[in-house]
């Protein structure tokens, strides 16, 4: 897919800054961005190999060269400087990197809260201001936050992530609200897409098609809800949630707590 005309006024290969790229979900939404055109910046905090083995084979496909920055957004001054450090201004920011630590309302820590809602949440409202200030007159823009399909049929599980998330939420409507007409702001909501933190592979596969549609979510669906967002000038303040119907099972806890309880 080519650059919209709606980026493309920015040059033939304009920015698009993804945090935590290097690996995962956000490796998969950069290199959709650089296949279709876009100089992408890798952001990265400890995954500077990973990071520069992708910009190498990114260009190695014939794609934009990327760039690898590094940044621990848990500092907030390092997010301060993130998007200033850019040889140019961005035109597509996506808030991929977060913390996804398990704890419950009753032993939550708040080393683990302040960690959780610095990377979740605080990183991404800092990035926005600064694209927003940076991003040249007349200019489009558009950003694009990672949340959580859970916050659909929202449960205890996961206490601090969720609530960073949910702050996420909220981060994304009034953004969009407050940055029209210049600048676009939607979410992408995906479930279970990756075995995540301590899950097992055989928990992994089995919390990963329990939903309406039987079928699991996998990092090619969010990429496509990327390119539809990136393509789509007219949609802004909403939030894709690819869940394959999860919402509608009623969970009263995280997926895989009740695949868990089902074994």
């Amino acid at each position: 897919m080519p650059v919209p005309p709606e980026f493309a006024r920015s040059g033939p290969a304009p920015l698009a800054l993804v945090t935590g790229a290097a690996r995962r979900i956000g490796a998969a939404l950069a290199t959709t961005l650089a296949r279709d055109g876009f100089r992408v910046a890798l952001h990265y905090h400890r995954s500077q190999a990973e990071a520069e083995e992708l910009a190498a084979r990114l260009t190695a496909e014939g794609c934009p060269p990327p760039l690898c920055v590094g940044a621990d957004l848990t500092d907030p001054q390092a997010v301060a400087g993130l998007i200033d450090a850019l040889p140019e201004a961005p035109v597509v920011l996506v808030n991929n990197a977060s913390l996804f630590e398990e704890d419950g309302l009753a032993d939550f820590t708040l080393e683990r809260w302040e960690r959780q809602l610095a990377v979740n949440l605080r990183a991404p409202a800092q990035l926005t201001q600064a694209f927003a200030r940076r991003l040249p007159q007349g200019a489009a823009g558009l950003i694009v936050n990672l949340s959580d399909a859970k916050l659909a049929f929202p449960n205890p599980d996961f206490f601090t992530y969720t609530v960073s998330k949910g702050g996420l939420a909220w981060l994304t409507e009034l953004a969009a609200r407050a940055l029209a007409p210049s600048i676009r702001v939607n979410a992408i909501a995906p479930a279970v897409t990756l075995v995540s933190g301590a899950q097992s592979r055989a928990n992994f596969a089995q919390a990963h098609v329990r939903n309406a549609l039987r079928r699991g979510v996998d990092v090619e669906h969010l990429a496509g809800a990327l390119r539809y967002l990136v393509a789509t000038p007219t949609v802004t303040g909403q939030t894709l949630v690819v869940d394959a119907g999860q919402r509608f099972l009623g969970l009263t806890r995280d997926v895989a707590y009740v695949v868990e309880e089902r074994t």
